[in-house]
């Protein structure tokens, strides 16, 4: 059971050793490398010893069970406590998302419903920046096209984290999040006390960490600039400050204003689109590998209706996890971990059953 770990112990130990030579912290971008490959081996050494340990110590209570009573009556303990290990240890080695240590750009887009689809954009946007805050994690506006109500028919936020761990990741966490999001609620434009349904999209991209990460040729792109429009600055509608960067080989199409420079908006620009390319190219991955190497409940797309909030009943329900509860408040005020963390269960056991196959 479990032969694949010493593979995994060995390179553990290889990292420690490159990680204790100072030659190594030279290339900041190969320390941070090797800082998140430790980290995500960290765990699984500790569950590892944690395993082999209860193990020796079943053996060693099973041995001495014929001859004292109180061993014999540590046994079944033991037992439970092996395999409460082996399951951790087992979740532990399940592949993971080569994304998920990443920092993550979040898009929020109001969909159907006009002023109110809008105005529950800027509430989701709140509740992501709340629960990023609950978790010590920074963020950043990156770009933002408010309404006349304000709320926002697009926005654009970076959300940086401060583990190494993948498993703690921001995209680990927020990868999920993805689709379409439905709000039952009356609207604070109406008059009669009718419940409307709207929604949003959300976009959770893995952000690249440096520019030379991801190699973009420059006669790749097509960049267009043009005057801002909406309300801002002296600048707005009297520059042209505004950029449209379209990838060719890709058709993605990033556009920026919110910055009065256009160097400001095209290195904004820039940053939205390498994350996007990565997203595109995770996506190609995906669909050349089998289905085991797939997530279950991962999209990219807004087109998937993923939740309902529901603000009368106080109800909160996922139409992929089966998750519900009744504290949508609560969750709008950035408590969204359970809800999270009923996405992460669900796809970690798909992995395994498809391990399992």
């Amino acid at each position: 059971m479990f032969e694949s770990v010493q593979g995994l112990l060995d390179e553990h130990d290889a990292i420690q050793a490159q990680l204790g030579d100072p030659a190594v912290y030279a290339d900041q971008k190969l320390a941070r490398k090797l800082g998140r490959r430790s980290a995500q081996l960290n765990g699984i050494v500790e569950a590892y010893h944690a395993w082999h340990g209860l193990q020796d110590d079943l053996a060693a209570a099973k041995e001495m069970a014929a001859e004292d009573p109180e061993f014999a009556a540590e046994v079944p303990e033991l037992e439970a406590a092996l395999d409460t290990a082996a399951a951790k240890l087992r979740r532990l080695l399940i592949p993971r998302d080569p994304d998920d240590a990443r920092n993550v750009i979040l898009e929020v887009k109001g969909g159907e419903g006009g002023d109110e689809a809008a105005l529950f954009a800027a509430d989701l946007l709140r509740m992501y920046t709340r629960y990023a805050e609950s978790r010590g994690w920074k963020t950043e506006m990156i770009s933002a096209n408010e309404s006349d109500l304000g709320g926002y028919k697009d926005v654009q936020v970076a959300i940086k984290g401060t583990s190494n761990d993948p498993a703690e990741g921001v995209y680990a966490r927020l990868k999920f999040e993805g689709g379409v999001h439905r709000v039952q609620r009356v609207p604070v434009t109406e008059s009669q006390g009718r419940i409307h349904t709207s929604a949003a999209g959300v976009l959770v991209l893995p952000e690249v960490d440096e520019p030379e990460e991801l190699e973009i040729n420059q006669n790749d792109l097509k960049i267009d600039v043009y005057r801002s429009s909406g309300p801002g600055g002296q600048s707005v509608n009297t520059t042209d400050s505004a950029v449209r960067i379209t990838h060719l080989p890709t058709g993605i199409v990033v556009a920026m204003q919110n910055e009065k420079s256009q160097l400001q908006n095209r290195e904004a620009g820039m940053r939205v689109l390498r994350a996007r390319i990565l997203a595109h190219q995770q996506e190609q991955i995906d669909a050349e590998n089998s289905a085991q190497r797939k997530s279950q409940i991962r999209t990219m797309d807004r087109s998937e209706r993923i939740r309902t909030y529901n603000y009368p009943e106080n109800r909160i329900a996922d139409h992929r996890t089966g998750y519900k509860a009744y504290n949508l408040d609560q969750v709008m005020n950035g408590d969204l971990e359970p809800v999270i963390q009923s996405a992460i269960e669900l796809d970690e056991q798909a992995r395994l059953d498809a391990i399992g196959d």
